[in-house]
């Protein structure tokens, strides 16, 4: 499958070009990582940039082992040059494959990237102790690895400029025409399931880019998509509501376009399936579409979007992935209505019920769920029309805060805990502040 080949060259010479700068300089940068960000002032709300639990990767082997999927034990097969776009698990079996078991067709090809392989493992695994390369059998690779790694940076930057020259005459592909592709496919009702999935998969990678995300209406996409949301496989559902949530994220563009073709309601009623992968990226895409978009708010509230919320978060055997992104769907909420001081505040986010269910979250065992219930009653208590005597008497407040903070306390003297906990009792202290001054009991 000329396809096929084509993304496993893409992602071999963007291997390739690692090499000249690691000749120069740390890896440090390939390696991605996320850190906490520091609490809001007091005063102010505290707005989410994005639901984390869906973008992003923490370093470059976990992405390619997320984008590439298992690996055949008989390695690739000796009569073919077929590479799936999901065909090998990770880096370290793609590499074994390629030494091991080079195909007997375009074998010169294959060997130019072997050597490539060697090399890549020679800086990198010399350089971090073998970390990267987890189970690989490094005997076998140094073998292979002794030759190459004699190559002057003039012949290793021969060898790229070979395989540049390769995948120039291969004519690769734009991303659009994968995307049409895929988009083609999955508008084929005889494709097999498996296939179907494949196709979902690669445009999930395929709309990452913002310009490609743009394209997808265009090509037919957002319909096919919407159109897949009622497909009896729990899994393609679960993937169609993955992408859409995926190509709306910060998106007002796609937003408006998911939003009209009427994608919202049947995404407000995939989050009960009994199928929780399901159920979340539902609410994901519910997120990604809703946020910072009015016309979005309004649907969601017509579609009961309320009542969904407060379901999952009073509901203490619910998955807690679930409760982690209605709260952050809650809060995100508050600070549109916040933003609007001029406008009428929603009845809901005064409602008793609704706030006693984000209190209770408080008492959770996950610190994470603990941090995200802070941020929403924190926005909450901004609100002008939050009773802080409904969130004393009915919910127990007070008492919530309190015994976290004894809790955070013993954090705080685990080394491993310690700043993590110190920050969460800041936001935990700020909401405490508020909390008293809408008493009328600021202590002196």
């Amino acid at each position: 499958m000329r396809r096929s080949l084509v993304v496993g060259l893409c992602l071999w010479f963007s291997l390739t070009l690692v090499i000249a700068d690691a000749n120069d300089s740390s890896l440090e940068g390939l390696i991605w990582s996320s850190a906490k960000e520091d609490s809001a002032a007091a005063a102010a709300p505290v707005v989410h940039d994005a639901d984390g639990f869906d973008g992003g990767f923490s370093s470059l082997d976990s992405m390619l082992q997320w984008a590439i999927g298992p690996v055949t034990k008989q390695g690739l097969p000796d009569n073919s040059i077929d590479v799936s776009f999901a065909g090998l698990h990770s880096i370290r079996a793609m590499i074994e494959e390629f030494l091991l078991h080079p195909p007997s067709r375009d074998k010169g090809v294959f060997l130019w990237l072997a050597e490539v392989c060697a090399v890549v493992w020679y800086i990198w695994g010399e350089r971090n102790d073998r970390v990267f390369w987890g189970h690989s059998d490094p005997a076998k690779l140094k073998d292979t690895a002794q030759d190459v790694k004699q190559l002057s940076p003039s012949e290793i930057k021969k060898r790229q400029e070979e395989i540049k020259d390769l995948i120039e005459e291969l004519k690769l592909p734009s991303d659009a025409k994968l995307m049409q592709i895929a988009v083609d496919d999955l508008k084929n009702s005889s494709l097999s399931l498996e296939d179907r999935h494949r196709a979902l998969q690669e445009l999930l990678v395929l709309v990452e880019p913002i310009d490609n995300a743009n394209d997808l209406d265009k090509l037919g996409g957002l319909a096919v998509l919407t159109r897949e949301l009622n497909h009896v496989d729990p899994d393609v559902r679960k993937i169609a509501a993955w992408i859409l949530g995926k190509a709306s994220q910060n998106n007002p563009i796609v937003q408006k376009q998911v939003l009209e073709l009427g994608a919202l309601a049947k995404l407000v009623s995939m989050v009960k399936s009994d199928f929780v992968e399901e159920a979340i990226k539902a609410l994901y895409a519910i997120s990604s579409l809703v946020q910072n978009n009015l016309s979005g708010q309004k649907l969601f509230y017509a579609e009961a979007g309320e009542t969904m919320l407060q379901d999952i978060l009073s509901n203490s055997s619910m998955d807690i992935r679930l409760q982690k992104k209605a709260v952050f769907l809650a809060s995100d909420l508050t600070v549109t209505q916040l933003e609007k001081p001029d406008e009428a505040e929603r009845p809901f986010f005064g409602d008793r019920f609704f706030l006693k269910s984000v209190v209770n979250l408080i008492h959770s065992t996950d610190i994470d769920l603990q941090e995200k219930a802070l941020i929403a009653l924190k926005n909450l208590l901004l609100l002008r029309t939050t009773k802080a005597q409904v969130l004393k008497e009915f919910c127990g407040l007070d008492a919530a805060l309190e015994r976290m903070r004894m809790k955070l306390k013993v954090l705080m003297e685990e080394e491993d805990h310690r700043d993590y906990a110190m920050d969460v009792e800041d936001l935990r202290s700020q909401v405490e502040q508020i909390f008293l001054e809408k008493l009328g009991k600021v202590p002196t």
